[in-house]
């Protein structure tokens, strides 16, 4: 895999000051670059989604607050392998500001029981995540969220990646029926670096 997703995510983990300013100005580029398209594209997504039960959108300022109780009514062990971002207030509503993350949301009628996003690279790659409430899981609110997130990446063009930790049994599992990913890469820690693909028949 290139050298750039490999520094990119050391200097992630490691070099946070450096960090933020590579989100401020890969975000300030991205919305000039592709927030027209994005919108365009996503609009459409949701649109061909079948109608369920449950309904999809994106995140707004105002669903700061319901994402907090839904990320902090997990499960200790279920956040372990997922932190994209601080779970406290402040760094949700810096998150939402930050034009090159897209945070969605599944809902039950009113109430938000999965938070999923897309994090875009300016070199037009993304990065993936998700979490689904511990009381829904097992109907379908994945499947719905993948095809999401899969289909804005691949139609702006751009690659749909993800790191996985080989400890997170789970994941592991359900990325083994999935016959989009592939395995790109061995990272440090026991983690993967793996891509989403489109199949040649869509």
């Amino acid at each position: 895999m290139g050298v750039m997703i490999r520094v990119l995510i050391f200097i992630k983990h490691n070099l946070v000051f450096i960090w933020k300013w590579i989100e401020f100005a890969n975000s300030s580029i991205f919305y000039l670059l592709y927030h027209v398209k994005l919108e365009s594209v996503l609009s459409g997504v949701f649109r061909e989604i079948p109608q369920t039960q449950y309904s999809s959108r994106k995140l707004l300022m105002q669903d700061i607050e319901p994402l907090y109780k839904l990320i902090h009514s997990q499960e200790i062990s279920d956040l372990k392998y997922f932190s994209p971002h601080g779970f406290d207030i402040n760094s949700l509503q810096k998150q939402m500001k930050n034009k090159s993350f897209l945070m969605m949301g599944v809902f039950d009628k009113n109430i938000l029981v999965g938070y999923f996003f897309l994090r875009f690279f300016i070199n037009r790659k993304c990065f993936v995540g998700r979490l689904i409430d511990k009381d829904y899981r097992g109907k379908g609110i994945g499947s719905i969220m993948n095809t999401i997130m899969y289909e804005t990446a691949w139609r702006l063009k751009f690659r749909c990646l993800s790191t996985i930790s080989r400890d997170n049994k789970a994941v592991v599992k359900a990325h083994s029926r999935n016959s989009s990913v592939k395995i790109l890469k061995e990272l440090q820690n026991n983690y993967l670096l793996i891509e989403f693909i489109r199949s040649s028949g869509n």
